[in-house]
């Protein structure tokens, strides 16, 4: 799984993710007029402009784009999934990225969420300042919402011992995958963890946990084959509403090709918090 910049030579490819999302999702929320809209705002030349401007990025698995991702200070204008990819965490992964790099900048991201995408939305901790309404062809108004969400809130509650993760997602030159589990521990900043399962015989990760929530930590593991590999990785949390915690990891191999990469882990259970 590759996220990166958009070049100019995949605009095709982009503009026909885009509108074979908005025509397959959109009518089941909204009447056609509505739907020609989306299409229109998300031209041709638009997404040009955009991919031009250093906007937009394209989620790759196996050399195949699935999804787009598009801001432009800090306002997200553009995430979009291939239907037969929606609900695998693909858009959760796209929306992390772009906060990470808003949050270098901003302390608040804004966007105007569609029916379709305004539950995922909120379960990513958007809320809705504003609704609005705007006309469109044959007297027809379109609904949606402002949302916004504060990207350097202090989450000084989150406490990780005795969580249990698993990847959701991870990139191609990563070991972990869903059939490993990790197994959290936390003393005040002090975190650890054990981690096996699927590639690997044998894992071990420490680090510290900031103020906000964040972790920073090194890992090594013995994986199926019997090489040690060694890392080190930052992770951003998310807490659902469930009270259940995502991490959007950015990680680098300290041995071997020393390649970085990106994750996505999901809690599966709840431990003492």
């Amino acid at each position: 799984m590759i996220y990166e910049l958009a070049t100019i030579e995949e605009l095709q490819a982009v503009y026909d993710l885009v509108q074979h999302t908005i025509k397959i999702v959109y009518p089941k929320y909204y009447p056609a007029e509505v739907v020609g809209f989306f299409c229109e705002l998300h031209s041709k030349e638009t997404i040009k402009r955009d991919i031009e401007n250093g906007y937009v990025s394209v989620l790759k698995i196996d050399g195949n784009m699935i999804g787009t991702g598009c801001f432009e200070d800090n306002h997200i204008t553009r995430v979009y999934v291939l239907p037969e990819h929606q609900k695998m965490g693909y858009g959760t992964f796209i929306i992390k990225n772009i906060e990470a790099q808003i949050m270098e900048k901003y302390d608040k991201a804004y966007l105007d969420a569609s029916l379709p995408a305004a539950a995922l939305y909120e379960k990513l901790g958007f809320s809705t300042i504003k609704h609005e309404r705007y006309l469109v062809e044959n007297g027809v108004m379109l609904a949606y919402e402002v949302m916004e969400k504060e990207l350097n809130k202090a989450s000084t509650d989150i406490c990780y011992d005795g969580r249990r993760f698993i990847p959701k997602m991870n990139s191609e030159n990563g070991e972990v995958n869903e059939q490993t589990i990790f197994t959290y521990h936390q003393k005040g900043k002090l975190l650890w963890a054990e981690y096996s399962g699927g590639n690997i015989l044998k894992g071990f990760l420490i680090g510290t946990v900031s103020i906000n929530g964040e972790l920073d930590f090194v890992y090594h593991h013995m994986n199926q084959i019997m090489q040690v590999k060694t890392g080190k990785c930052h992770s951003v949390p998310t807490v659902l509403e469930d009270g259940k915690i995502e991490l959007s990891e950015q990680w680098e191999w300290t041995s071997g090709e020393c390649s970085k990469g990106e994750s996505l882990l999901v809690e599966v259970s709840h431990g003492n918090q």
